[in-house]
C-alpha cells in the first residue's frame, strides 16, 4: 500500500476507532505518517515504546485505598486522561511477549485494571517485518486479530511530494526524482550498517544543510547510505555550479541557461519548484512557466505538475494557457 493510501486508510480507521497495525520496512517513515495525521487533525499523540517497559508498567503500580478498604491499581501518568488523540504504539513486536500480552486488554476493550481510555482516543501500532532481519517476537496471534493491519511500502512519487512540502534539498529530490531506486535499497540479507530510506536521505539533507567542507561531506553522507549511493550521490550533486540563477528565473530573466545534462535538469526541476515554493505568486509561476518552455518536454511536465500537486493553482494565468498549449500532447 502506498504511502498515501495508507494514510488515508489510517485516517479512516482512526475516526471510527479501530486499531490499526502498519508494517513496513525500517526507515520508510511509519511513524512520520501516523504523526503527521494527528498534527493535521489537531489532536493528542502520544508515542508509547512497550519495548522499554515491563508487563506490569501498563496496568499501573498496587496500593491500599484506605476508603475502600482494597487494594487498587494506579494507572501510569503517560497515559491519556482526557481530550482526543493518537495512542501510537511503535515497534509493538520488539516488545517481549509478556509485555505484548499486557496490551491485549488496552488495544481491543480500550481499558487495563483501573484505566479507561478516553473515548476520543484510537490506538495505532507500527513495526517491522519478522523477516527484515530487526529485533522483532512473533506477534500471538491473539494479540494480531485484535487490529487491521496495512502494509506500507516507499512510493518515489508520493515521497517527492513530501519532501517539497518538508522542504528537502533539491539536490536529493533530484537525485531520487533521476534514480527512483535510490530511494530505498534494503536487503535483510545484508551486514551493511547503513543503506538509502527515506529517514537516510533526510540524514542527508541535514549534512548538506550543515556547511559541512566537502572533503567531510562524502564520509558523512556514507555513513547515512552507504559508500557506494554516496560516491554517486556527491557527484550527482556537483552539477549545482551548472545550474542557472534560480531567483533570476523567478524575477522573469527568462534568458538563463538551460543546463544540457539529464542530471543537471533533474536539479534544475527540483530547485524552481522548491524556490518557488517558498513564494508561490502569481508573478513568480507566470516567470517559471515562460522559462519552463525553454525545457525539455519532460522535465517542464514534471516540474508544472510537481508545483500542481503541492497546491499551487496557475490554471487562471494566461501564461499557462500558452504552456498548455505547447505540452498538451504529453498531459
Amino acid at each position: 500500500m502506498r504511502t498515501k493510501d495508507a494514510t488515508r486508510t489510517l485516517e479512516a480507521l482512526i475516526d471510527r476507532k479501530l486499531p490499526a497495525f502498519l508494517w513496513g520496512a525500517p526507515g520508510i517513515g511509519k511513524s512520520s505518517v501516523v504523526r503527521q495525521i494527528a498534527e493535521a487533525k489537531g489532536i493528542g499523540f502520544i508515542d508509547l515504546r512497550l519495548s522499554l517497559m515491563d508487563p506490569t508498567d501498563l496496568k499501573g503500580i498496587p496500593f491500599f485505598d484506605k476508603e475502600v478498604h482494597q487494594a487498587v491499581w494506579a494507572p501510569p501518568s503517560f497515559l491519556p486522561r482526557e481530550g482526543s488523540g493518537i495512542l501510537f504504539l511503535d515497534e509493538l513486536n520488539t516488545a517481549a511477549p509478556a509485555v505484548q500480552a499486557s496490551a491485549y486488554q488496552l488495544i481491543l476493550d480500550r481499558k487495563v485494571g483501573e484505566y479507561e481510555l478516553p473515548e476520543g482516543w484510537a490506538i495505532v501500532a507500527a513495526g517491522n517485518r519478522e523477516n527484515d532481519r530487526g529485533v522483532v517476537y512473533r506477534m500471538p496471534l491473539p494479540l494480531a486479530n485484535r487490529f487491521v493491519h496495512l502494509e506500507m511500502e516507499v512510493h518515489p512519487g508520493d515521497w517527492r511530494e513530501w519532501a517539497f512540502r518538508a522542504g528537502i534539498d533539491e539536490r536529493v529530490v533530484g537525485y531520487i526524482t533521476a534514480k527512483n531506486e535510490a530511494l530505498l535499497r534494503f536487503d535483510p540479507a545484508s551486514d551493511t550498517k547503513s543503506f538509502p530510506t527515506p529517514r537516510s536521505w533526510e540524514f542527508v539533507h541535514g549534512i548538506l544543510q550543515s556547511g559541512m567542507p566537502p572533503e567531510l561531506a562524502l564520509g558523512a553522507v556514507a555513513g547515512a547510505v552507504g559508500e557506494e549511493t554516496a560516491v554517486d550521490f556527491m557527484a550527482f550533486a556537483k552539477v549545482m555550479h551548472r545550474l542557472p540563477n534560480i531567483p533570476a528565473v523567478l524575477a522573469g530573466d527568462t534568458s538563463q541557461d538551460v543546463p544540457d545534462t539529464p542530471d543537471a535538469l533533474h536539479v534544475l526541476a527540483s530547485a524552481l519548484v522548491s524556490k518557488t515554493l517558498e513564494a508561490p505568486t502569481d508573478e513568480t509561476v507566470e516567470h517559471l512557466l515562460a522559462y519552463t518552455l525553454r525545457l525539455p518536454p519532460e522535465f517542464a511536465v514534471m516540474t508544472v505538475q510537481d508545483l500542481q500537486r503541492a497546491g499551487v493553482a496557475m490554471e487562471h494565468l494566461d501564461m499557462y494557457g500558452k504552456w498548455v498549449e505547447r505540452f498538451a500532447y504529453l498531459l
